[in-house]
């Protein structure tokens, strides 16, 4: 009797860490991606895994402090260029607002 619930424990126990390693694997992928398929989840999952650890640790870049900030391109607000970061670097400071003001 003892044999098979320790077969079915470990069972349990390793069908959790796949579970844990298909997600993490899942946030490494682009945004857009993750989002799509994160939605069709259903909500009680959510509350058996630790989300919030498993993606700190999926997302977490390589920089550091002191480390100078990738370069990237992004559209002007008119829509009628681009701004590139490196541009601007040694002519004067960039600060880099995410949120919403609304």
């Amino acid at each position: 009797m003892w044999r098979h619930a320790r077969i079915a424990v470990a069972g349990i126990v390793g069908a959790y860490v796949l579970v844990l390693a298909a997600l993490f694997v899942l946030m490494r992928r682009p945004p857009m991606q993750f989002a799509l398929t994160i939605a069709k989840v259903p909500g009680p999952f959510f509350s058996l895994v630790p989300f919030r650890q498993v993606w700190i640790l999926a997302r977490a870049g390589q920089l550091r402090v002191g480390d100078p900030a990738p370069d990237f391109c992004l559209e002007t607000l008119d829509r009628k260029g681009q701004m590139r970061l490196s541009s601007f670097r040694g002519e004067k400071p960039v600060v880099l607002v995410f949120g919403s003001y609304t």
